[in-house]
């Protein structure tokens, strides 16, 4: 939004949650009770149990909510060259331990956040897995993303010959005189 990055929870399908005033209003009435005999008793303690039960619940919604935010905002804020432009070359490397250092999270609940979720930008809809990748060390020493080499490797095959492909090797060779230095066999993985 004017050059400037938001992020929202799409919450249009998730109801407000919240505890009925009914069961609320019934325990009041229980404690009020002088008389308090054997199912009067049991009455509060299974509204109490159910109404203890919903706020647990609640809770973890609300828990959910703020783990989902955080943890796209720290890679919202990781790959803001890449929000601003749609860019992929502009990827950064990025792996969970970096988004779980910054949010302070476990790596296993980065990686359960970042499995089959979605962020819409406005350069389509993508998978959170997406943002994350390996890094290789160019020739000038920087690090750059796996996904940037994917992305050039799949530019130049789709300008080859279809009758003559170009070998790995020399897909190699093209990509060292773009600074990349990596192995042949790893031209045929990225394939």
């Amino acid at each position: 939004n004017n050059g400037k990055l938001e992020l929202t929870l799409n919450s249009r399908n998730a109801p407000d949650l919240r505890i009925s005033e009914g069961y609320r209003d019934m325990l009041k009435e229980y404690d009020k009770g002088s008389k308090k005999d054997k199912r009067q008793k049991e009455a509060v303690i299974f509204i109490k149990q159910k109404i203890d039960s919903a706020r647990w619940f609640i809770d973890m919604i609300k828990q959910r909510q703020h783990t989902l935010l955080s943890t796209m905002s720290a890679i919202m804020n990781y790959q803001e060259e890449f929000f601003l432009t749609g860019d992929q070359t502009n990827l950064k490397p990025m792996i969970l331990k970096d988004i779980a250092d910054v949010t302070s999270l476990d790596i296993s609940t980065v990686s359960r956040v970042a499995n089959s979720k979605y962020v819409q930008t406005e350069f389509g809809t993508k998978r959170l897995k997406e943002f994350f990748s390996e890094s290789l060390s160019t020739q000038d020493g920087e690090e750059v993303s796996t996904l940037e080499v994917k992305k050039i490797l799949s530019e130049v095959i789709g300008e080859e010959n279809k009758r003559r492909p170009l070998s790995d090797e020399k897909l190699k060779n093209i990509l060292l005189k773009k600074g990349y230095n990596i192995a042949r066999r790893t031209v045929a993985k990225y394939r």
